[in-house]
């Protein structure tokens, strides 16, 4: 196949239809056919994901005996996730991890500009690595390859900053609609997980990317909710309780989940070798799923069969457990306890993949598990009143869980109304989202997305002025033109240096390029016009620490807390080993925030 030759029609292509775009229409105009476009590449990226991870899975599991599976399945991840990170490693040459916070990264830091290679490199990493069992999700992946193109159409058009945040925004929404069959979800899922703050006019383009991209896998894949459920027992007040309690069981299973992935990220953060992450990665999960056969893969088949009613035997099948309901709730509590572990694992070890896959996964289970205890201590059956049917709280456990681990209560409201069909359910989704949200909030701020930004200052919200200070860059008010002096100076070349100056503030700086003070103007100004005492003294003699000093890492948000505590107009700035770098002002940083926020408020 000639790569070369194809690749050179896209170009010419690309560059037609930019031509083409740029013509006589407006920046609004533009947006709205950019935004058709993103829908049309994540639909097809979307089929193509899906596409890849079916057939490596036909390829892999054709011809195989059921019974000799589990032998298989300490084989077959580690294969994945070994392909997966010699393809990084080798190929794409860069992070693709953690997809949804490496977009929060870029909203936040990079001016939502993400790398080319995402749009393709992100697909067939974790194509390998869930097809081959990887126990994660494709949806984080799809929303980072869906961003790139957004971003990709924007930068070609050199679009302004939030007209490319808007972007990325409508690659989200058209990568979670196109895979889930989901376009409200899609649109949602931009506004609470990427907290874009976007006027009504910007949900029009967001509306746009989703509308399309669901159109797309309608074309592929039918118009058929993508897991089947019948309803069996409609909502009736009664339950009121059991959803409540269910809804803080998914807030406590969330924040389990989420603390309990942080811990295990950790532990791989410590290891600095490639090759061992792997091990203990492909250790780790090819023992769980050796033990625990639900957690080879996505795990969508087991959620099929639990809203569905399948028999314990197919649930169980290649276990050590005997097969009754009893062993059923054991063996799925001890997969709710453990699967968070094999997923941390696929990442960890060199896998790409999301927890949303996971996260309905176990919300899944944990509703399932909670029906039939409930059932069971209230001595209920069908009929009963306050009866809970399992498979409707398995629904409703996935949106639960969504809720907690992605603080996405309305995400999760409307992807599971939209997965299933499962509308007649509206009201008790609501109760179980909700409440599983207030819970984890209590113990937890933030999304397993957010929280890793957070804790750098890093995370872009809602709250208008955090987000402005957070797109600021403080690097970027460094101000350098400031006369730099050594404290040996002699006080007649000091003199000299001041006339050449418009500066106030002299830094004194050591032969090795490390701040030792600053000498102001005010404090020489009774010695200038006196020249017979020039050669008694040194610029040093007049030097005085700075009321305090900024890191060049620091951010806006620390900057303006320094400036308040110590009533400074003018601030040093220092790296690591304390070598002066300039000096950022406090008129200089509240100048640029009013700037900032005048292009937040422009449409």
């Amino acid at each position: 196949m000639n790569f070369i030759g194809i690749r050179r029609r896209e170009i010419k292509f690309i560059n037609f239809l930019t031509e083409w775009l740029k013509g006589d229409h407006t920046e609004r105009q533009i947006v709205l056919m950019i935004s058709l476009m993103v829908g049309v590449c994540t639909g097809l990226t979307a089929f193509v994901l899906k596409s890849l991870i079916e057939e490596i899975k036909h390829l892999l599991t054709s011809g195989i005996v059921a019974e000799d599976t589990n032998l298989l399945y300490l084989v077959f991840p580690a294969v994945g996730i070994l392909i997966s990170l010699l393809f990084v490693k080798h190929i794409v040459r860069g992070d693709i991890s953690h997809g949804v916070t490496k977009i929060l990264y870029a909203m936040s830091r990079g001016r939502s500009r993400i790398k080319s290679h995402n749009r393709w490199s992100s697909i067939i990493a974790s194509a390998i690595t869930i097809g081959f069992g990887g126990s994660v999700g494709a949806e984080a992946p799809i929303v980072l390859t869906g961003a790139a193109w957004g971003s990709d159409f924007g930068k070609r058009f050199h679009l302004q900053p939030k007209t490319l945040m808007l972007l990325v925004g409508c690659g989200a929404a058209g990568a979670v609609s196109g895979v889930f069959k989901a376009p409200i979800a899609g649109l949602v899922f931009v506004l609470e997980v990427l907290m874009l703050d976007l006027s009504f006019s910007s949900l029009l383009p967001l509306l746009v990317a989703s509308i399309t991209s669901v159109c797309v896998s309608y074309a592929f894949y039918g118009t058929d909710p993508l897991f089947e459920f019948n309803l069996n027992k409609a909502f009736t007040i009664d339950i009121i309780p059991g959803c409540i309690l269910l809804g803080i069981i998914c807030g406590l299973v969330s924040l389990y989940f989420t603390r309990a992935m942080n811990w295990f990220e950790g532990i791989f953060g410590q290891i600095k070798k490639s090759h061992y992450k792997f091990l203990l990665g492909a250790i780790v999960l090819g023992v769980l799923i050796y033990f625990f056969p639900v957690m080879y893969g996505e795990g969508y088949d087991v959620i099929n069969q639990l809203i569905n009613d399948a028999p314990e035997r197919d649930i169980m099948h290649n276990t050590f457990f005997v097969p009754n309901q009893t062993n059923l709730l054991i063996y799925l509590g001890m997969v709710l306890m453990f699967k968070v572990f094999a997923t941390t694992a696929t990442n960890g070890g060199g896998g790409c993949g999301g927890v949303f896959a996971p996260s309905l996964f176990l919300g899944c289970i944990a509703g399932f598990i909670f029906a039939n205890l409930w059932d069971m201590a209230l001595g209920l059956t069908m009929g009963d009143v306050c009866y809970v049917s399992p498979k409707n709280c398995g629904l409703y456990g996935m949106a639960g869980l969504m809720s907690g681990v992605m603080h996405a209560p309305l995400t999760g409201i409307f992807l599971i109304a939209e997965l299933t069909g499962g509308y007649g359910l509206f009201v008790p989704l609501m109760i179980v989202s909700v409440v599983s949200y207030l819970t984890i909030n209590l113990f937890e701020p933030h999304s397993i997305y957010a929280m890793r930004l957070a804790r750098r200052g890093q995370l872009l919200t809602h709250d208008k002025d955090s987000a402005i200070l957070t797109v600021l860059n403080l690097e970027s008010l460094i101000e350098r033109d400031y006369k730099v002096i050594a404290p040996d100076l002699p006080f007649s070349r000091f003199v000299a240096t001041i006339a050449k100056s418009h500066r106030n503030i002299f830094p004194v700086v050591a032969p090795s390029g490390k701040l030792l003070g600053v000498v102001s103007l005010d404090s020489v100004r009774l010695y200038i016009f006196r020249p017979e005492l020039y050669r008694q003294y040194t610029a040093g003699q007049f030097m005085k620490e700075p009321p305090a000093v900024l890191m060049v890492n620091d951010s806006p948000k620390v900057a303006i807390q320094k400036f308040k505590e110590t009533q400074a107009w003018n601030l040093p700035v220092v790296d690591g080993q304390h070598h002066y770098i300039g000096f950022v002002s406090r008129s200089g940083l509240f100048t640029r925030y009013r700037e900032t926020l005048i292009k937040f408020s422009q449409e």
